[in-house]
């Protein structure tokens, strides 16, 4: 069976011969004399498209034959045509290759191994074996770029046994012969059975979007090619809204923003002194009774607690303080002398609640109406 892909990276269209067709639980796998669909293997995915009337859902390599998961069956012995998806071929041969400059730029500059590979639907997920800074990282990326920019050719080829001792390659382990070799220009040489393009300018872009700690190394998130546009341009998207938003220009946004977090920062602050003193008039407006039973509109959680707290330093008893949400009500019972354990208990289950706290203190939400529970204080006295 001929390896057409290895042959010509940009095959889309081939002819072959059905050589088997057996059906499966997903449908039929079907082999050929000859094959332009990559099998998946060595962290890439494989092709997909059509051959003659089936389309090819999945190709996998097993004990030397390479199996094509077709919807439909093909007759065995007869002549077919093969189409390869190009935009996910080109795709991933984009971010494949890619991986290789950025890794052996890694390589050369640390020594460190690339141990994990895996192309998403969304991004590449690359792991290496050991910490890369940020500024390090952002020189590497530069001269992954300079390398595309170069536009060196992408040369693979299976080495004689002879001439592979004096060929130097990245691998994490010796391997025996055969060994297929990547060497892209002068930045990289690795054993790789995959598919790449043929120079590097086709990779067109590399941007690395994040990169966190793993096992004592890193793991990069990183785009390639027409990814790398995508991303950059609905970046671009978000930053113009951003920028019309901010009223400043576009290679401004950050500080504008910095300075709006500034500002609100401030606003926050003076909201809260403000907050505070409300809170206070509103507590004072209870000084002298035994309970207090409060409803406030619009108040968060911590809100709520902080305004039972102030009511509570002005009654003898405690402070039961309620403010609306979308599933029914925030409440909290406070109280600076005694124990609200047994009120707690006897409120979520009266009024359809969940909620609980320390025993000068109980806190949750009450899924009742005002009606009810404004009832339920009233038989307390209140």
């Amino acid at each position: 069976m001929e390896k057409l892909f290895y042959a010509d990276c940009h095959l889309t269209e081939f002819s072959a011969t059905v050589t088997g067709c057996g059906e499966c639980e997903r449908g039929y796998l079907v082999t050929l004399d000859a094959t332009a669909f990559y099998p998946e293997g060595g962290g890439q995915a494989c092709d997909i498209g059509t051959l003659g009337g089936a389309n090819v859902l999945d190709v996998q390599e097993k004990d030397g034959d390479i199996l094509h998961l077709c919807d439909k069956p093909l007759p065995v012995g007869t002549a077919v045509e093969g189409r390869i998806d190009w935009a996910r071929r080109f795709d991933l041969m984009q971010q494949h290759t890619g991986e290789h400059i950025l890794s052996g730029l890694i390589n050369a500059r640390f020594g460190y191994h690339n141990t994990g590979f895996h192309v998403g639907a969304d991004v590449m997920e690359v792991d290496f074996d050991g910490p890369i800074s940020a500024e390090d990282l952002a020189q590497l990326e530069l001269e992954a770029n300079e390398a595309i920019w170069k536009n060196m050719p992408v040369k693979c080829w299976i080495p004689s046994p002879d001439e592979l001792e004096s060929v130097t390659y990245r691998t994490k382990r010796a391997l025996p012969w055969p060994v297929r070799i990547v060497q892209v220009g002068d930045v990289d040489s690795c054993a790789c059975c995959g598919i790449h393009v043929a120079a590097t300018g086709e990779v067109g872009m590399i941007k690395i979007l994040s990169c966190a700690s793993l096992r004592g190394g890193v793991r990069l998130e990183m785009v390639c090619g027409g990814r790398a546009y995508k991303y950059m341009t609905a970046v671009f998207d978000q930053n113009r809204t951003v920028s019309q938003t901010f009223s400043s220009k576009l290679l401004e946004t950050g500080e504008a923003a910095k300075k709006m977090q500034e500002t609100l920062a401030r606003e926050k602050a003076r909201i809260a002194q403000l907050q505070k003193q409300v809170f206070a008039s509103i507590a004072n407006g209870y000084a002298g009774k035994e309970n207090a039973v409060h409803f406030e509109e619009g108040l968060e959680p911590a809100q709520v607690r902080e305004l039972a707290d102030h009511i509570s330093r002005t009654v003898s008893g405690y402070a039961a303080v309620f403010s609306e949400n979308a599933g029914g009500f925030s409440y909290c019972l406070a109280t600076q002398t005694g124990d609200l354990r047994q009120l707690g208990r006897e409120v979520t289950a009266a009024l359809n609640g969940r909620g609980g706290g320390k025993p000068n203190f109980q806190q949750g939400n009450l899924a009742a109406p005002r009606a009810e529970i404004e009832a339920f204080f009233a038989a307390q006295g209140i």
